[in-house]
């Protein structure tokens, strides 16, 4: 049975409940998927369609909310809903706490590369060396940023951090963490932000509104747009998630619709003009010439890309993050789903089109092929997933526990002893190492 636009709907009659997902993302070298659950957190092998390998299963710690992982690394980042201003650091493979540190205020969202750690608050923003964890800069007084909208580059020399400038248009700050300086601040949108994403060389930044129709890539520091795409017209959507391809070929944008748009960032090469020989040739080149007389809003239409391919996805109104990865030499979309799936799909990189559905995994373990895809869904329902902010204001908070360290405003963010020492420094280029981390006093 398939859905209205023949697209496989799934349905699940007599299976297990549903893992509750707080959290998923792909790490920053998308070899992996880490998804934060009421139970605890697990870390997901991506070198495989037929198969998700669950590489490793925390229990100890419930209701994790917000986990990154550094690269494939050991090192990973963990914030629980009943410590919501406290983030922990720890090295998953030895089982052992490095270090934690406690805020002022909510974690929304942790970013770390190899050079840097990130902390963002709702109206701050911590950046750490991720070395010894000491607090570098902080960036206070942000416009509100209750979604905790921030991107980092994972790129060692374009290291740049983007956060939204305003709470009501769509400026965009730019912040090199390496100088520690501001570095541009760009006009990205009218409307406030609702995503952003670094490409892998941390050159080009991609923006999308609240309004959602208007996807646009600028270089990076220079804020020049380079990209602009029209996801759409219709009708506005909340934008989910933007990521680039490691290659920076192709830029994928999911939303709250069953859609998920693919654009190509390649420039057109501009053809010598030829006088036209027939009528018809003669009125497209009339019509042509004639945009530049129309108001500058009908122009930008005529100039803005479309979807080189697209995704049905099986369900609509699940928040969702997408990665454009390979996987056994092929290039594939993967979007994983706050319902606890993860869908992988073929792009064709030469002709686009339509992607095909190649497996739907549960983020159990366990696996249902696109044979078990049986459902039909709505196709304009709601957004039902309540943000993470909202899920900590519900959630319930465990009392402090005495030997926790009290937040000042002299020192904005507190760190505990580091829990692990190093024998000696470890490769950062590795990624089966994991930075060393040092005691810190202060």
């Amino acid at each position: 049975m398939r859905g209205a636009r023949g697209t496989p709907r799934p349905s699940r009659p007599g299976a297990s409940p549903r893992l509750r997902v707080f959290d998923r993302n792909f790490n920053p070298g998308q070899r992996s998927l880490a998804v934060g659950s009421k139970a605890g957190y697990k870390f997901f092998s991506l070198s495989s369609v037929d198969k998700l390998e669950q590489i490793y299963e925390c229990t100890d710690t419930e209701d994790v909310c917000i986990v990154e992982r550094l690269f494939s690394s050991s090192l990973v980042a963990i914030v629980s809903l009943k410590a919501p201003r406290k983030l922990k650091v720890c090295h998953f493979k030895k089982g052992t706490e490095i270090c934690n540190y406690s805020y002022s205020n909510t974690i929304l969202a942790v970013k770390l590369n190899r050079q840097r750690l990130i902390v963002c608050l709702e109206e701050s923003l911590y950046i750490h060396n991720i070395r010894d964890m000491k607090v570098l800069h902080t960036i206070r007084e942000t416009p509100p940023n209750p979604a905790g909208l921030c991107a980092l580059s994972i790129n060692n020399d374009n290291c740049y951090l983007a956060y939204p400038g305003s709470a009501t248009i769509g400026e965009v700050q730019v912040f090199d963490t390496i100088n520690l300086r501001a570095a541009n601040m760009i006009p990205a949108h009218d409307s406030p932000l609702a995503a952003l994403a670094f490409d892998a060389s941390g050159t080009k930044l991609a923006t999308a509104s609240e309004k959602g129709t208007v996807i646009r890539v600028f270089s990076i520091p220079e804020g020049q747009k380079l990209f602009e795409f029209r996801r759409g017209v219709k009708r506005c959507v909340s934008i989910c998630s933007l990521a680039f391809s490691m290659d920076g070929m192709f830029l994928s944008a999911s939303s709250n619709t069953e859609t998920v748009h693919i654009f190509k960032l390649e420039t057109v090469k501009e053809k010598p003009q030829e006088e036209p020989s027939t009528w018809t040739g003669y009125f497209g080149k009339m019509l042509l010439n004639s945009t530049s007389y129309l108001p500058s809003q009908v122009t930008e239409m005529f100039n803005q890309g479309r979807a080189f391919a697209t995704v049905r996805l099986p369900f609509c109104g699940h928040k969702n993050i997408c990665s454009l990865t390979t996987i056994q030499k092929i290039p594939r979309l993967l979007v994983g789903a706050s319902d606890g799936y993860l869908y992988m799909y073929n792009l064709d990189p030469q002709e686009g089109g339509e992607c095909t559905l190649m497996k739907q995994h549960k983020l159990d373990g366990s696996m249902e092929t696109t044979n078990e895809i049986l459902d039909s869904a709505s196709h304009d329902c709601p957004l039902v997933t309540q943000p993470y902010s909202t899920a900590v204001a519900k959630g319930t908070h465990a009392p402090a526990s005495p030997t926790r360290l009290a937040y000042t405003d002299e020192l904005g963010a507190v760190g505990g002893a580091c829990l692990e020492e190093e024998a000696s420094a470890l490769r950062l280029e590795e990624d089966s190492e994991h930075p060393p981390m040092i005691l810190r006093t202060d």
